[in-house]
């Protein structure tokens, strides 16, 4: 049997907020480092997950830790378990633009 089972451990990430479009959902971008299996460069990829906000305390460029909890639709089944650190400003990765 696994250990998370056993044991009662919840999946924990630790990723930025990207988006803040809807009502007690934000979306949460989860960097990973992978070694490439031939060349043996690191390779930086990301997940994108949806998250519960209950308290819609979360801005754009937060740095958040996510738990897995129960379904709660269809994408979503992480919920927000902590901020570890407000953002000030905000880059966005993909445009390059600043947001505040």
């Amino acid at each position: 049997m696994l250990a998370s089972k056993v044991l009662g451990v919840r999946k924990n990430f630790i990723g930025i907020v990207v988006s803040t479009a809807m009502q007690k959902t934000v979306k949460i971008r989860v960097p990973k480092r992978k070694m490439h299996p031939i060349v043996g460069k690191e390779i930086l990829q990301h997940k994108n997950y949806l998250v519960h906000d209950e308290l819609e305390q979360c801005k754009l460029g937060d740095l958040v830790r996510i738990e897995h909890c129960k379904k709660l639709s269809k994408k979503k089944s992480f919920a927000v378990a902590e901020l570890i650190r407000p953002a000030k400003i905000y880059i966005d990765p993909e445009t390059g633009k600043e947001l505040r």
